[in-house]
């Protein structure tokens, strides 16, 4: 996943090479953008902020993070809108 901080919405981009793009409002300060991108993802796939678990990246804008009880067609199916 790539984390865009201090965009002007928040919000799921799609795919950008090997990556999932997502647009962050928050700047990257007091984890105040990891906050809403846990908020944005957990809107966005319909599931709890405690399902978004960072794997690794926390501190880096290219983040690796598990999403529990979204399989792969869910992903795909919010992923392709």
């Amino acid at each position: 996943m790539r984390a865009q901080p201090r965009s002007s919405r928040s919000g799921i981009d799609g795919a950008v090479g090997d990556a999932v793009k997502v647009r962050i409002r928050c700047a990257p300060v007091d984890g105040k953008a990891n906050k809403e991108l846990v908020e944005t993802l957990a809107d966005a796939f319909g599931i709890p902020k405690s399902s978004v678990v960072f794997k690794s990246g926390e501190t880096s804008k290219t983040k690796r993070i598990l999403l529990r009880g979204v399989g792969a067609e869910a992903a795909a199916r919010v992923l392709s809108q």
